[in-house]
């Protein structure tokens, strides 16, 4: 159900690491949970084309998703210094729904502390945990 080579967290965002490479999104629970999402803002990182912050700590909001049903934050999983944000999500922000593990991605950056990856869940732990979640 969850693609086994992310790992993830409780507020259900993904992180792919290769190297000190990271991409972050929401998972597929997260996005059918919001619904048709029709804005996501980055305004607290980022602004006319640039990054307003150097890193971004584990546990901050990165970016916001609007949809029909809610506006939620997006959290680092990691601490990240951020090199790229989708900008295509700009026009299409319904890819996040229709791909969250592919184009749908939120932001890209490089790891600043390896350490904190082993805080995060595997597929497996992450399923069990919105089983849980789900009652």
């Amino acid at each position: 159900m969850f693609p086994k080579d992310l790992l993830y967290t409780k507020s259900h965002e993904w992180v792919k690491i290769e190297g000190d490479d990271v991409t972050v999104g929401i998972t597929s629970h997260a996005q059918e949970e919001l619904g048709d999402i029709v804005y996501v803002d980055y305004s607290n990182i980022y602004e006319d084309g640039e990054f307003t912050v150097e890193e971004i700590k584990k546990g901050d909001a990165f970016c916001s998703i609007e949809s029909v049903k809610a506006v939620s934050d997006v959290y680092a999983p990691i601490t990240i210094k951020p090199t790229e944000i989708n900008s295509d999500l700009e026009d299409a922000p319904e890819t996040v729904n229709q791909a969250p593990y592919e184009n749908g991605w939120l932001l890209k950056g490089k790891m600043v502390n390896e350490v904190e990856k082993g805080e995060l869940l595997s597929a497996e732990e992450y399923e069990k945990f919105v089983e849980e979640e789900k009652g």
